[in-house]
C-alpha cells in the first residue's frame, strides 16, 4: 500500500482551539482521523506527524523518502515564510510535496504573502479551509 505523510508545523497542534474564526473548530486530531480515513478509502496509508520546531520537520521530510512515501502534504504554519532549511529538505528529495494553508495568506498580513517554499512544492492550495487538505490528497493519488 502507498503510503503519504501528513505533515503539520507550528501552531497547528491548537487547531480548534487557537483563533477559530480563521482556522475553524474542527481539532488536529479530528482532522487527521477524516484524512486517514480517505486515505484508506483510495487504498493508501496515512501517517501524520506534527512538530513545531524546525529541525524535526526537516527529519520528517527526509524519512518519508528514505521511508518509500509517495507523496507529504504539508502545512508549514509560519515556516512558510522565512525557513530556507525546510525549503531546502524540500528541495532535497524526489517526493512531490503540496503545500497547504486553512487560510488565504494572500488575504493577510503582508508577511504571509511569500513562501519561500512554493518554487520546490509540486503545487499549493490555499484558503479553502480543511478542504485544502483533501484536495492535497487527491491531487498525490492523481499523479
Amino acid at each position: 500500500m502507498d503510503k503519504i505523510l501528513l505533515l503539520n508545523g507550528p501552531n497547528l497542534n491548537r487547531l480548534g482551539k487557537r483563533e477559530p474564526e480563521i482556522y475553524g473548530t474542527t481539532t488536529l486530531g479530528e482532522l487527521v482521523g477524516n484524512m486517514k480515513k480517505a486515505a484508506l478509502a483510495a487504498g493508501y496509508e496515512l501517517t501524520a506527524e506534527q512538530s513545531n520546531h524546525e529541525g524535526v520537520l526537516i527529519d520528517f521530510i527526509h524519512m518519508a523518502e528514505d521511508s518509500g512515501f509517495t507523496g507529504i502534504i504539508f502545512n508549514p504554519g509560519a515556516f512558510t515564510h522565512y525557513s530556507y532549511a525546510i525549503r531546502d529538505a524540500i528541495a532535497g528529495i524526489d517526493v512531490p510535496v503540496i503545500e497547504v494553508h486553512i487560510s488565504n495568506v494572500h488575504k493577510r498580513e503582508t508577511f504571509r504573502h511569500k513562501s519561500v517554499l512554493a518554487e520546490v512544492t509540486a503545487g499549493q492550495i490555499v484558503g479553502l479551509g480543511l478542504l485544502g487538505y483533501e484536495l492535497a490528497l487527491q491531487a498525490l493519488i492523481k499523479t
